[in-house]
């Protein structure tokens, strides 16, 4: 695809989004922005995994 064409699309989307209405559940993003009482740690890496790649970490950042 040429620049023109990916120039193009680009310029459609940007036009797409800044001209049509979304609508926003503020609430949602409220609870994501702040955390839910009922969250779980699926993001946090057990400190077992991180001690078995410890030793491939970039020696040259300590």
């Amino acid at each position: 695809m040429g620049r023109g064409r990916a120039k193009a699309k680009q310029t459609k989307v940007a036009r797409d989004l800044k001209y049509q209405t979304h609508e926003t559940d503020f609430g949602a993003l409220a609870s994501e922005l702040h955390g839910s009482k009922g969250e779980d740690d699926s993001g946090q890496v057990p400190p077992e995994e991180l001690e078995k790649w410890s030793d491939y970490s970039d020696s040259r950042r300590d």
